[in-house]
């Protein structure tokens, strides 16, 4: 009887290791993944990232190769620390602290112990690192950026966080990934795909050849290379014009939406971001809270839209048919509504929208928004069909570009007001400063941008965009299809002719260039602060928006400068320059151009409150108008002293 009994365990014991081994080697081996498998070493290959390339072919983003010292922790034996530290140059705390970093991590996984070794480093390191258990080096690429301009379009690379990591399965401790700018925003083309190798250890942990003869190796695919829109040379450009300034320039191609130049100032050298310093240089500029160079204006910074905005409500005043381009205004230096009153400079009086556009007067634009807000049953519907034309023009919304970062800027909606006063409680003169781009209305130089093109293409626009080109690949259909305002095209004429009239006879006359036709718009922007529990107001900022040339237009653009002063002082000036750089390639108003270079804005940002801003009045004589302003400002004196 006991040996049946020990028979029969035996049996069912060993039926039950066969059905086991049956199930892992047919059943189970489907799920066997050998990278979890810690008797096989994993060696990732680096691909090389994919270059970019300027609009014309020029190259900007390379690579270059760097070293990374890796380490395996368990498979780490006794060292001479201090031997091993001063090879690589560091401390024994830093080889301590990072060591542990890295057995906390994983014990048995590579981990980045030391990164972007120099190509002499290497050389010098190569041989002796085989002494050192556990500690291998690693070639992969790190970029390499060959202007020193760009930055917030280019943007740069750096390490993966543990939140990266655990969303995508992609990457692991060490690996590179685009943070900023064209590097952020396609990081999966410009990547590649990394390589692996599969190497089977022994019981001692010893290396014994590929796993399964390397079959389940794979090679790394190299990155394509893209074609950004932007012109290099007129990058170059419009950074120089913003040295010592703070704002934003965008210019756009309104035949396609391509972005020609994307400038913010204050900037930096993309390079800073490269290699073993970039640490240190990014929390310098991160930690710069007054500058703020990471902080990207031309796209993040909304700001009051000024006067440029009073081309949307002629537009939107001609399309409700509220208005006609003969009616006059009058302007008694200003438009009063109840017991207050919106000030305006001297103008002819009464105006028509000629004449509005072209000398900026409030008063005119003021009589046109009160018109659309009125004709309606209320001031609710009215405020809701005004915003939907405004939005029409890509303001108030991320314009669904392929950019990394944005905001959406401010359109208000009878919602806005029914918030803030109570539904039914607010009139149309609530909202008056809307109809010169003040009050709740806030826009992104690229926004304005966007806005200039849509009016010199007559009524629509391309998304813009920055990629032009993919190695083997199109760009995505949203880039290449025309959005249409709400405004019939018939309506714009008037509107480009004002603007051509800005450049002919009114607030830019000064700032024009010979052989081209331009249209553009100044704009003064009321610049309030918060300061010490108290709205301060700050010197104006000063703002540009314009195409060119009239008809057909190649370059489109916004100009933005943080106290700048009145539009035409900086902005404006700073728009001609680039129209002129863009479409003739050398510079004419070198007058215009030295006063740019030559003038800062750094004292307006070095103090908290900079007085009241320059005004002219009928007491002003040419004497006293300060030299930089005399040039801008005497047809406006002739005016008064005609009067």
């Amino acid at each position: 009887m006991r040996k049946l009994l020990l028979l029969g365990l035996v049996t069912i014991v060993g039926l039950a290791f066969l059905a086991r081994l049956f199930y892992l080697q047919v059943y189970d081996s489907k799920t066997y993944n050998p990278i979890e498998d810690s008797a096989i070493r994993k060696v990732y290959t680096y691909p090389k990232r994919g270059y970019v390339y300027d609009r014309n072919g020029e190259l900007l983003v390379a690579n270059k190769p760097s070293y990374d010292v890796m380490v395996i922790p368990r498979e780490v034996e006794p060292l001479d620390t201090l031997e091993f530290c001063s090879l690589l140059k560091i401390t024994k705390a830093d080889f301590i602290k990072t060591y542990n970093k890295a057995k906390n991590y994983s014990p048995r996984l590579p981990y980045v112990f030391l990164s972007n070794l120099s190509k002499e480093d290497y050389a010098y390191l190569q041989e002796k690192m085989r002494k050192y258990d556990g500690f291998y080096i690693q070639r992969r690429s790190i970029r390499t950026y060959r202007k020193s301009i760009g930055a917030n379009v280019l943007g740069d690379i750096g390490e993966v966080n543990q939140s990266i990591i655990n969303n995508d399965a992609y990457y692991s401790k060490g690996d590179l990934i685009g943070k900023q700018g064209v590097e952020k925003t396609y990081e999966k083309t410009l990547r590649g795909t990394k390589g692996l190798k599969l190497i089977q250890k022994d019981r001692f942990n010893r290396d014994i050849g590929p796993f399964q003869n390397g079959t389940l190796d794979t090679i790394a695919i190299p990155g394509k290379d893209i074609t950004i829109t932007i012109d290099s040379k007129l990058q170059e450009y419009g950074e120089l014009l913003m040295t010592n300034k703070r704002g934003g320039i965008i210019a756009i191609e309104p035949s396609s939406g391509e972005i020609l130049a994307m400038v913010s100032g204050p900037t930096y050298n993309p390079n800073l971001l490269v290699g073993r310093e970039r640490s240190k240089n990014f929390n310098k500029l991160y930690n710069d809270s007054l500058a703020k160079p990471l902080f990207d204006r031309s796209l993040q910074a909304m700001y009051p839209p000024g006067s440029p905005f009073k081309t949307i409500n002629a537009l939107i005043g001609l399309q409700e048919n509220v208005v006609s381009t003969g009616d006059r205004f009058s302007c008694a230096l200003g438009y009063r509504y109840g017991n207050r009153k919106m000030g305006c400079h001297v103008h002819r009086s009464p105006a028509d929208m000629n004449l509005g556009i072209y000398e900026s007067c409030n008063a005119y634009f003021a009589n046109v928004y009160r018109r659309i807000m009125d004709k309606y049953d209320s001031p609710a519907v009215a405020m809701d069909v005004w915003s939907k034309h405004v939005k029409s023009f890509g303001l108030g919304n991320y314009l669904n570009n392929d950019l990394s970062v944005g905001q959406p800027g401010k359109i208000p909606t009878s919602n806005t007001y029914n918030r803030a006063y109570g539904k039914g409680k607010w009139y149309p003169t609530f909202t008056i400063s809307n109809a010169i781009g003040q009050g709740e209305v806030l826009a992104t130089p690229i926004q304005l941008a966007n806005m200039a093109a849509a009016i010199g293409n007559r009524g629509y626009y391309y998304t813009p965009h920055i990629i032009k080109k993919v190695e083997g690949d199109t760009i995505p259909s949203k880039f290449t299809t025309p959005k249409y305002t709400t405004i019939d095209k018939e309506h714009f004429e008037p509107i480009v002719q004002g603007m051509f009239d800005v450049y002919n006879k009114g607030t830019a006359k000064y700032v024009q260039v010979n052989g081209i036709e331009i249209c553009g718009k100044t704009g003064t922007a009321e610049n309030f602060a918060i300061i010490d529990g108290k709205k301060t107001q700050l010197t104006d900022h000063s703002i540009f928006v314009a195409f060119a040339p009239k008809d057909n237009p190649k370059i489109a653009l916004a100009v933005f400068i943080e106290n700048g002063y009145f539009g035409s002082r900086f902005a404006g000036k700073m728009a001609s320059l680039m129209i002129e750089k863009y479409l003739k390639k050398e510079i004419s108003r070198t007058d215009l151009e030295n006063f740019v270079l030559s003038h800062t804005l750094e004292h307006e940002y070095q103090k908290p409150y900079s007085g009241e801003p320059f005004k002219i009045n009928r007491e002003t004589t040419l004497e006293t108008i300060p030299t930089e302003e005399y040039e801008a400002l005497k047809y406006l004196k002739a005016k008064i002293d005609s009067k």
